[in-house]
Order: structure tokens, then sequence, then C-alpha cells
């Protein structure tokens, strides 16, 4: 239920998830914060990302919000028995190991199926079935072998893009799949009562990002440029060093850039018929460029900021991650909810109170809440053992025999 007590969207929707790392967790977090029942299936001892450090440690905060976790051997019989009675009243599983290890485990979407015929099964993989798809896949890899690492950095450079973008959007494209199965499956007129195959992978989605430049080859018969060395379609579009800092100043219209040359002054640049267009712009760059740089060093980042706000131009201040906590936006419009992140789901082993963006996206005017923290491992164990006809003494015995484990 959201804040102002209307139904989320996908409420009375259940989710089953055998996920871990990003890409999967990813899809799970999105239907989850839409308000569907994510229940995260985990080993015994718990989804690897729980304890990951470095660059990992925000990995299973972020992306398992609004869950719930069960424990459990799945390799035991008994597990298995346990898995498949939540599958059976679910209306989404989602998965994102590698090829083959839903088949071992009996989780195939074609096993699946004939447990619950309205499942929608997702399956988020690096490869679409073709000549990759027994390839490990990593966000690394297809941002090389895709094209994306190639546009990002300088000419024999490939740098990956400083986010998990790929396995981020994969995660994406899944909870979108899922959200089209469960209309197809649920409309009041063409609904066909039957769930689907959804899957969604690492590389295709890389490819996707890359299609505008592909495009831009197509049409143009030249290959894109990396980001750094391209030939700029705006004059002024760049990173500029101010008089304590950086910042990014853009001027990408006529109309721009007279209200810029009045703004600090620059008369006799907005009077220069060699810069009356944009495109006569971008070809002085040459000498523009160090000329404009000169001028706008003697001003500082908030001078620069504060003039291109009252001016309506495009300007952003570089910021670091750690800096958008303290976002006057972000915190005016609710953009963050507070979040508790248990010592067991923390590579710091302790707990850590904070907030956490949520869904970039509104409904009605609000944004979609967090309901339920990142769970402890096994955490709703009992309640969802309870759920499907297992009884307290049961549960303590499948405890005791190490099929399942739960918090004291």
């Amino acid at each position: 239920m959201s804040e102002a007590g209307q139904p989320l969207p996908l409420e009375g929707v259940r989710v089953v998830e055998f996920t871990h790392m990003v890409m999967g967790p990813t899809c799970g977090m999105i239907l989850g914060d839409l308000g569907a029942e994510v229940i995260k299936v985990e080993p015994l001892t718990g989804d690897n990302t729980r304890k990951l450090a470095g660059s990992g440690a925000g990995f299973f905060p972020t992306f398992n919000r609004n869950k719930k976790s069960i424990a459990v051997d799945v390799k035991s019989p008994q597990g298995r028995e346990i898995v498949l009675k939540l599958i059976g009243s679910a209306d989404v599983f989602s998965e994102n190991f590698k090829a083959g290890a839903m088949e071992k485990l009996g989780f195939d979407h074609a096993s699946l199926s004939k447990l619950n015929p309205r499942l929608i099964y997702v399956a988020h993989k690096g490869f679409l079935p073709g000549p990759y798809e027994n390839r490990t896949a990593l966000d690394e890899v297809v941002q090389m072998m895709g094209g994306l690492a190639y546009m990002t950095g300088p000419e024999g450079r490939p740098l990956r893009a400083g986010a998990s973008v790929n396995d981020i959007m994969g995660g994406m494209f899944g909870a979108i799949g899922a959200l089209a199965a469960l209309a197809r499956r649920d409309h009041a007129v063409t609904g066909t009562g039957r769930g689907a195959e959804v899957q969604s992978a690492l590389f295709e989605n890389n490819v996707f990002l890359m299609a505008q430049h592909m495009m831009q080859y197509a049409v143009t018969g030249k290959p894109a440029a990396p980001m750094p060395s391209r030939i700029s379609a705006w004059a002024v579009y760049d990173i500029f060093t101010a008089s304590d800092g950086q910042v990014f100043l853009a001027v990408v219209s006529d109309t721009q850039w007279r209200i810029f040359c009045d703004a600090f002054g620059f008369a006799e640049l907005k009077d220069d018929a060699r810069l009356a267009t944009n495109n006569m712009r971008v070809g002085a760059r040459h000498w523009l460029m160090p000329l404009l740089r000169d001028r706008l060093a003697a001003f500082s980042v908030a001078e620069l900021c504060r003039t291109f706000e009252a001016k309506g131009l495009p300007y952003a201040p570089i910021n670091r991650p750690q800096d958008l906590f303290e976002d006057p936006h972000l915190l005016a419009t609710n953009g963050m909810a507070d979040v508790h992140i248990g010592a067991d789901c923390s590579g710091a082993d302790r707990a850590v109170e904070t907030r956490t963006p949520l869904l970039p996206l509104s409904f009605d005017g609000r944004r979609l809440p967090l309901r339920h923290d990142p769970p402890q491992l096994g955490q709703q164990t009992r309640e969802l053992l309870g759920q499907i006809g297992y009884s307290a003494g049961e549960i303590n015995g499948l405890c005791a025999q190490g099929v399942v484990s739960a918090p004291d």
C-alpha cells in the first residue's frame, strides 16, 4: 500500500526469485517497488553479495529492498518441495544463474510451467540463445565486446562505464518483459490465462545501447568516434575549469548563444559573423574553446552555476556519488528513502542507517515507497513456511535438519 493509502500497481502479484549479484535482483527490486510480494530464495549461507567488499559493497542493500528472504537447501528433497510449493502459488519466477543451473534443480521453464501454467518465467542471462549462449558474461565483458567501452574511453583506451549499466538495464528489461507477460495473461478481453517465458540478456542490452552509434554509421557511412574524441554536435558542450573547480557548461542553440554572450558581456563574440550559427561555432571550436576557457576560468563554480541557472542555460556541477545524499532536489522531492542495512547484508559487517534512491518514476505525483528494508538472511522463512502449510513444529524440525534456516 502506498503512503497515500492507494494500492500499489502490483499488489497481489507474487514473485519468487533465484537471483544474485545485480541483474536478477534488479528485476525483483523493480517489481517489489511496484508493490509485488517478492520472495528471495537464498542458500543457507546467503546470497554471496551480502558480504562483498569494495565496489560490490552496495550490491545487496541497493537491489534487495522490498523483498522477503527464505533460506533453503534447495538440493535436499524437502527443500526442493518447499520451493515448488512457493512457485505453485507465484505469478512470476525470476532467475539469473548460468545456463543449465536451473535444469539441474528441476526449476527450468518446462518443468515449472507444468506445475503452474500461469507462471511467468523470467531468465536473465549473458546472451540470448545462439552461438554465445554458453559463454560466461559479466557487465565488463559485454561492454568490451558490445562497443560501450570503446565509445566511453579515449582512442586506444577502452573504458567501462562507471556503473553496472548492463546489469541494471538487463534487470529492468526483465521486469518490463514480466509486466508485458502479466498483461497478456490477465487482459480482460485478449488474456490467454497462461504464463510465458521471458529472457533478458547483458549482451543484447549493450547492443541496444549502441544502436544510436550503429545507426549513425549506417546513415553517415562514418564510424562513430569515442565520446572523448567525438566531433561535438554543439560548439559549447564541455567541462570547464573554474577558479575553484570544474563544471559542465552547454550552449546548444543560436538563441542560447546570444543569451550566453549577453550574460557574460561577450558582445564582440555575439556580433562575430564567424560565430553566427551553431555549425559555424562548431567549426570554430579550435580557437573559440580556448578563448572561452580562458575567460570563464576567472569565475567560481558557484558563480557560473548561478548565471547559467538564472538564464536557463544547461549546466551541471561535477558531483561524486556521495554528494547525492545531500542533493537539495532529491531531498525536497522525496527521491530517497531512509533504509536500515543490517549487519548480515553489509560488507562492513555492521548495521548502517542511510538513505537510498527510489525508482525514478512517480504514480499520481508520489514516489513508490520503500516498504521493507533489505532482509536479514531467512528473515521471513517461518512466515512463508507457515503460509504454505507447515506447522511450527515442522518448521523447527526443518531448521534442526538444516533444510532451512531462520533467525532466532
